[in-house]
């Protein structure tokens, strides 16, 4: 090829180059970078006897310049913060008067950027040097979920009510609530460890490879869907963390000298404390060498505030006593009516509908229950019965068969229909002399039509009644179409419930609670009532099937 042709064909390719990127420059705009960049800090509260400020180490800081459409500032401690309109409020929090060397970056379209510098000199009073030793001891601490601990997770309100907002009054996880299940066993995989670096606190959290998301955040990972759920998620690499007066609700109550230490953790780059909730600032409440308790402002949703409770020795669980010595069962081989050694029935519409409201009146008619092929149908049915609109049946025990401490198994499958209410339950047998709630009642399962697949699982006893019931709840599919087991584990340490080994719920016990004497079993199906709620208009019939009821010691 001779160099005349060579020549022409760069020239054609320069050419085209030439007219490609006058059309990017076209498409863009202007791609020169910002100019004439400019940065101001403000300290707050600085006056000439004050040169360095009030001590509250903020800073505000300014940045402008021509052609730019969005600012970055970062900082010598290691964070960093864009900020659109170049206005950012930093609080600087190392003890004394200190320089800080700020960087701020300016980018304009196509994100052609333009840098500088400025050094703040700002004074901070602010100072928790005995929290920084508990969370690091000088140089670096592992912390884990102290999910041993009642309330270790847990959500309340976050008002001006200074009586409620400053623990968990919504919902308080039982001690190892979540390692039920793979959707949540993972927040207990969770070590957060603390570092002293140099004079600055860093955080790591090591989630081992997935992290349990509030449902509200679940988009976050790729998930999607009603529930908590525990998905893979990088949580990997170094945060700083800078301390800072609390300004919270619970600062303002009477009493928040008690309820509070006032000392805000601050993570950067997005660091959160285990649990995703949309919030990198947490409150201490309280800490010492091996136990701290934190809550934060849930993200995007201020009305409420999640408390999480950590220590340094990472707890283990005690699987629950399990029984295996088979000592009363039904296995209801034998058709016709149930057998009357082992039940009797609860009989009428009881004193205002049982207590609660509900709309059927209960029989012992075969029409209601009765044993047919193997298994116990309790049929709640939309027919006048007893001045009531609707009959059903209510098995029990009572008198023939209790026990204290045990594990009860019923294999069932569940009625469908808005308004049904079905039972599997157990009441103190002292409920003539200890009248409900000191008896005791422990719901095994519950559950609603108009909730259809969310297994309920219940602790009454004194402060703990009606709606104020100690509970627990899990999505299990098919219960109404397929047969589940039902179980409870009840020992002097707890009482604990599942459904198809997946643990619903579970209550710590102990000798101030009512679960440390004889209860008996109830079988039944309610309808409406204060749980059951309305009853669909075209509801006619529906069963509990019960295969079997065991109990073992």
């Amino acid at each position: 090829m001779s160099k005349k042709i060579i020549i022409n064909i760069i020239g054609l390719l320069s050419l085209f180059l030439t007219v490609s990127c006058q059309k990017d420059d076209y498409a863009f705009g202007d791609l020169s970078a910002p100019s004439n960049l400019k940065v101001t800090a403000e300290i707050v509260g600085k006056t000439a006897d004050a040169p360095d400020g009030d001590g509250s180490g903020m800073v505000k800081l300014i940045a402008t310049a021509d052609n730019a459409v969005s600012y970055k500032y970062v900082f010598s401690d290691g964070t960093s913060e864009n900020s659109p309109s170049g206005v950012f409020t930093k609080r600087f929090t190392k003890t004394g008067v200190n320089t800080y060397t700020v960087t701020v970056i300016a980018s304009g379209k196509g994100g052609i950027a333009t840098n500088t510098t400025l050094d703040v000199t700002v004074l901070s009073n602010f100072n928790d040097e005995e929290a920084v030793q508990f969370l690091t001891a000088g140089t670096s601490k592992k912390w884990y979920w102290s999910a041993s601990e009642p309330a270790h997770l847990g959500v309340g309100q976050n008002d001006g009510d200074a009586t409620k907002n400053y623990y968990s009054n919504y919902y308080s996880a039982a001690p190892f609530e979540k390692a039920g299940s793979p959707t949540s066993s993972c927040l207990y995989d969770n070590v957060l460890t603390f570092s002293l670096v140099e004079g600055q606190l860093k955080f790591e959290l090591d989630n081992g490879g997935a992290t349990f998301f509030n449902a509200s955040f679940k988009n976050v990972a790729g998930g999607s869907g009603d529930g908590d759920d525990c998905l893979a998620y990088d949580a990997s690499g170094v945060k700083t963390v800078s301390l800072s007066p609390s300004e919270s609700v619970v600062t303002k109550n009477p009493d928040h000298a008690t309820q509070t230490r006032g000392t805000m953790l601050n993570f950067s780059d997005g660091g959160f404390m285990g649990y995703y909730i949309g919030q990198s600032s947490y409150e201490i409440l309280s800490i010492t060498e091996n136990r701290m308790v934190v809550r934060a402002v849930m993200g995007g949703n201020s009305s409420l505030a999640w408390y999480h409770i950590f220590t340094t020795t990472k707890p283990t669980q005690t699987p629950p006593a399990d029984f295996t010595e088979l000592v009363w069962s039904d296995e209801f081989n034998t058709d016709g009516a149930p057998d009357a050694t082992k039940w009797n029935y609860d009989l009428g519409r009881g004193d205002n509908g049982w207590g609660n409201n509900e709309k059927q009146n209960y029989t012992n008619s075969a029409t209601n229950v009765i044993v047919q092929g193997g298994n116990l149908k309790i049929t709640a049915k939309k027919e006048a019965s007893g001045g009531a609109e609707y009959s059903s049946a209510r098995l029990k025990t009572d008198a023939k068969f209790a026990f204290t401490y045990g594990k009860v198994e019923v294999r069932a499958k569940l009625p469908i229909g808005v308004g049904t209410w079905p039972a599997i339950w157990m009441l103190g047998q002292n409920y003539a002399t200890k009248p409900w709630p000191a008896c005791g009642e422990i719901d095994i399962m519950e559950h609603v039509g108009k909730n259809q697949n969310v297994i309920l699982s219940t602790l009454h006893y004194p402060g703990h009644s009606g709606g104020e019931g100690n509970t627990g709840s899990k999505t299990i599919p098919n219960v109404s179409t397929e047969f589940h087991v039902y179980k409870a584990i009840w020992s002097p340490a707890s009482v604990t419930t599942f459904v198809d080994d997946v643990q619903i719920h579970s209550v710590p016990n102990d000798g101030s609670l009512p679960f440390n004497s004889d209860f008996f079993l109830i079988l039944n199906v309610a309808m409406g009532g204060n749980l059951g709620g309305n009853i669909d208009a075209a509801f006619t019939q529906s069963s509990l099937e019960i295969d079997y009821v065991r109990v073992y010691q």
